[in-house]
């Protein structure tokens, strides 16, 4: 044990996806492009709440608010791969991993977060509609953004502290595209029984206890609108929330894909794979979601082009 070295920890190799340099290449383009379709897409969703004025409600300040979530959960982890293909460097230093730790746990438990209170803003808008004024408040709903951000931001403390207090010895490589958590904890030579731990009880509280409320609000939703007699009112009140339903699916199923892959085939590429669904396509896709279905953000946009 005293021939290792545990505390002179300087870099990790990000090892990514392959060392193929014409394949690298490729996915340089591939993942610039989606990087920069994230980025303007979203922006467009926070620009188009902002200047129109009546889409100054809950609905879209948390949708606003998940659009900018999406571009810094975006930002990071591929602005890093891109660079280390530019320069050819897999090098990540062990404090820029930590770092990136925590904006990646902060980042995407407020995805989390957000995708919860939408799904209680439209709990209320369609099966308490006579009080949502009254219920979803500005002050409510800042408030809801606020302990989602305040929540997220201990979790990601913990999550850093947690791979923090690790030691490694000789094998620093990561076979993955950015610094994950549980990745750090199969290199760990010391002792990772309360890492696990943590991790497990964590990502059990803060993800299931949100998809709870989600899953109580689309039933309590359902149901409110299976007793709706007309066809027309039925519609309507399911396409205000088919987009947000379209994302809340996208997301969970793509984070419970990554995590099943990393039981079953732990420390492997697979899980690398799996995990571009949710921190790079479901942001991309979330504002073709909403601006697709939502004749609100559609007009907004419209507006906005030819301002």
């Amino acid at each position: 044990m005293a021939s290792r070295n545990y505390t002179q920890i300087s870099k990790f190799l990000l090892l990514g996806f392959s060392e193929d340099p014409q394949l690298q290449l490729l996915m340089y383009g591939i993942f610039l492009s989606m990087y920069l379709v994230t980025v303007f897409g979203n922006m467009l969703i926070i620009l188009a709440t902002i200047m129109d004025s009546q889409l100054h409600t809950p609905m879209y300040y948390f949708l606003s608010n998940l659009s900018f979530v999406d571009i810094c959960f975006t930002s990071t982890t591929i602005p890093k791969m891109l660079v280390s293909i530019q320069t050819q460097s897999r090098a990540i230093t062990y404090e820029g991993c930590i770092t990136q730790i925590y904006f990646f746990a902060l980042f995407v438990v407020l995805d989390n977060f957000l995708l919860a209170v939408m799904a209680c803003d439209r709990f209320v808008a369609i099966c308490h509609p006579l009080h949502y004024t009254v219920i979803m408040k500005p002050q409510f709903c800042g408030l809801l953004v606020l302990v989602s951000w305040i929540t997220s931001a201990l979790d990601s403390l913990l999550q850093s502290f947690m791979v923090v207090r690790l030691s490694f010895c000789t094998e620093l490589k990561i076979p993955h595209f950015f610094c994950e958590p549980n990745q750090l904890a199969y290199l760990a030579c010391s002792d990772t029984l309360l890492n696990n731990v943590m991790m497990n009880f964590t990502a059990g509280l803060l993800g299931i206890g949100p998809l709870t409320g989600i899953l109580y609000s689309y039933f309590k939703i359902v149901s409110s609108i299976c007793n709706i007699s007309s066809a027309q009112g039925k519609y309507k009140a399911f396409s205000t929330c088919a987009s947000h339903l379209s994302v809340v699916s996208l997301f969970y199923c793509t984070v419970l894909g990554v995590y099943l892959s990393s039981a079953v085939t732990p420390n492997s590429h697979s899980s690398s794979m799996a995990s571009v669904m949710y921190t790079v396509v479901t942001p991309m896709l979330n504002p073709f979601i909403y601006s697709l279905r939502n004749k609100d953000i559609k007009r907004a946009l419209k507006t906005l082009f030819e301002k």
